[in-house]
């Protein structure tokens, strides 16, 4: 058993009923992100609050619509707790995509967290005996289609210390790429070469690749589709190559092409507590850098994102800016990088 997961595992847990709470908004990569808050509540007057981060809008209505109808009010242990949810179906409908099914565990399983930690009196840091540090982040961002500079300059105008993870699409060409590369603010580049069905599909192209790679030669490299045309442009920069879509598991780490120097360890991804804290566990073990991937939390999730990453990656590129930056006109006045520590005094929330 994973020893991060022991120190919780035995909280114990008084949830008197829930509730749901539907939160929309129009974020910059040009869709309306619709999520769910989860609010869990004890008899003691604590509340425990998770986020379900599936994509799809009718997902979502699914959910709000079918009401808080699951036998989750008792007496438990975290552990027992989570044992109980794996016996449950938590959808009304069938989903859409399947890697929203770790997306809507993690929202109870984080919720159950946040309010086990609250009625016990204690932070997170604390139960887990580990230290919160300011959290260093990049901002995720497209550049529309065709590609143009104006997404970026919106924002490295009005902030100009932010460092991106962008997302190359077939339109970027070597101008815009030389363009980028003046900025100096590019930390990463998300290839999402390996996304099927998804609005998001971006098909191995060894040109754009290697266009990439060769002209951000201190960014890291996202989820690239390794095949035979492509690894002839990746292979020189291998070190660079990191992992995100297909890391739900640490058997995911192990099986990756070649042992990675980083990777992105999403939370929601992975699902449930037991293995994300297997995974943090792994990865220090092993020597394998980490940082954070956000999904477009509009609510607690992206607090909570942002809390993990203060204690197991706090200087990585953690895709975990907070929440007003993917707005597709940000505000004035966000909170610049390293985000200081905002822990709360007691349970799983930041700010």
């Amino acid at each position: 058993m994973s020893a991060l997961w022991e120190r919780v595992a035995g909280l114990a847990l008084e949830i008197e009923d829930y509730a749901l709470e539907r939160l929309e908004r129009d974020v910059s990569s040009d869709f309306t992100r619709v999520s769910t808050v989860l609010r869990f509540r004890g008899g003691d007057g604590h509340e425990g609050l998770g986020e379900d981060v599936s994509y799809d809008a009718e997902d979502q209505a699914a959910l709000q619509n079918a009401g808080p109808v699951l036998p989750l009010a008792g007496s438990w242990t975290l552990e027992s707790f989570c044992d109980h949810l794996a016996t449950l179906d938590l959808w009304p409908e069938p989903a859409r995509h399947d890697a929203s099914r770790q997306y809507r565990v993690w929202a109870y399983e984080s919720a159950a967290l946040d309010l086990a930690l609250r009625q016990a009196g204690v932070p997170l840091h604390e139960a887990l005996g580990r230290e919160l540090s300011p959290v260093r982040f990049v901002v995720s961002l497209r550049l529309g289609e065709p590609a143009t500079m104006a997404p970026l300059r919106a924002r490295l105008d009005r902030y100009p210390g932010l460092r991106f993870k962008l997302d190359p699409t077939p339109s970027w060409d070597d101008a815009l790429v030389a363009e980028l590369v003046q900025t100096g603010a590019v930390d990463s580049v998300d290839l999402k070469g390996l996304y099927k069905g998804s609005v998001v599909d971006n098909p191995p192209d060894p040109v754009l690749y290697r266009r990439v790679a060769e002209g951000f030669p201190h960014a890291w490299i996202e989820d690239p589709a390794i095949t035979d045309e492509t690894w002839p442009a990746l292979e020189p920069h291998r070190d660079r190559i990191t992992w995100d879509a297909n890391i739900h598991s640490v058997d995911d780490v192990n099986g990756l092409p070649f042992a990675p120097k980083m990777v992105n360890i999403k939370p929601s991804r992975l699902g449930g507590l037991r293995p994300l804290f297997t995974a943090y566990e792994h990865c220090e073990q092993h020597g394998i850098g980490m940082y954070g991937g956000g999904q477009f939390e509009l609510g607690v999730g992206r607090g909570q994102i942002q809390h993990l990453a203060s204690l197991f990656h706090p200087d990585g590129p953690n895709d975990t800016a907070p929440a007003g930056y993917n707005a597709v006109d940000p505000d004035d006045g966000l909170p610049e990088s390293p985000l200081p520590v905002a822990a709360s005094a007691t349970g799983f929330r930041w700010g």
